[in-house]
């Protein structure tokens, strides 16, 4: 059910940013697309979020910097050790300039970049460019 959640909250920003909407928003929610959305943000792919109620459903609204070209959450998680996440960014990603890769870790939600700095696997979540 997460999955989905995430994969629906995702390409409703890509089906917002295709029709040139400069905000989103996104229910439900979860932590996960919070998480993934903090990456976003850090990136400067979404300009920011701000969650509402978030102890019940929940909503989350995304002012959209126009940026995200795609963006999708994989349906099955994909375990990945340290050194292979370049290989796994170069099959996934379109080029070697832009785009992400969002990996969950022991230490939370994590793009490649920082996963490979902290030396740190995990599973493959979702990737946008």
């Amino acid at each position: 059910m997460g999955r989905r959640i995430l994969n629906d909250a995702l390409r409703t920003m890509v089906n917002a940013e295709r029709r040139g909407k400069a905000m989103v928003e996104l229910r439900p929610i979860s932590n996960v697309v919070s998480s993934f959305l903090k990456i976003m943000k850090d990136r400067g792919y979404v300009k920011s979020f701000q969650v509402h109620d978030p102890h019940r459903v929940g909503r989350i609204t995304v002012e959209l910097q126009g940026r995200i070209k795609d963006c999708k959450a994989l349906t099955y998680r994909q375990d990945i050790k340290a050194r292979d996440i370049e290989q796994f960014r170069l099959k996934m990603l379109p080029t070697r300039q832009w785009g992400y890769v969002v990996i969950t870790t022991p230490d939370g939600l994590l793009d490649h970049e920082e996963a490979t700095r902290r030396n740190l696997g995990g599973q493959v979540i979702g990737f946008f460019h």
